[in-house]
């Protein structure tokens, strides 16, 4: 995926966040119970924060190009639909065994930052024309 792609997914995962993050405060606050809106919360508070590592894995690929870093923001992307959407969707249907799904989101994220590092840390710096 190109860089710019990458950025426009962050960008896209970031407007969701904040528009279920206020669903959350202000439809579901109402229907269930404080503990059920605290892990609602969690789940946006996490898709924004990688919302922004997407769009910083495409920053950085755009300087350092890297299979890792692409896999990175392939990672981020994937685990806040399952780590974040098992969340929202326990909180809304209220169905228990969610809870069950909700760490293999956690390992792709955590992945996500280990594949950015990994990638920067191998990848090439490309100099615009004319610098060194």
């Amino acid at each position: 995926m190109t860089p710019r792609r990458i950025i426009t997914v962050g960008a896209i995962l970031g407007a969701v966040g904040v528009a279920v993050g206020a669903f959350g405060a202000h439809a579901v606050a109402d229907t269930v119970t404080a503990e059920r809106l605290k892990v609602f919360e969690t789940a946006a508070r996490y898709q924004q924060i990688h919302a922004i590592a997407v769009i910083i894995s495409g920053l950085i690929a755009a300087n350092w190009p890297s299979t890792w870093v692409n896999a990175a923001a392939y990672l981020f992307f994937s685990g806040v639909i399952v780590f974040s959407g098992s969340l929202y969707l326990l909180v809304l249907t209220d169905t228990a065994w969610l809870g069950a799904v909700t760490p293999l989101g956690g390992v792709a994220l955590i992945g996500g930052w280990c594949a950015l590092g990994w990638g920067c840390s191998l990848g090439t710096r490309h100099s615009a024309p004319g610098t060194t």
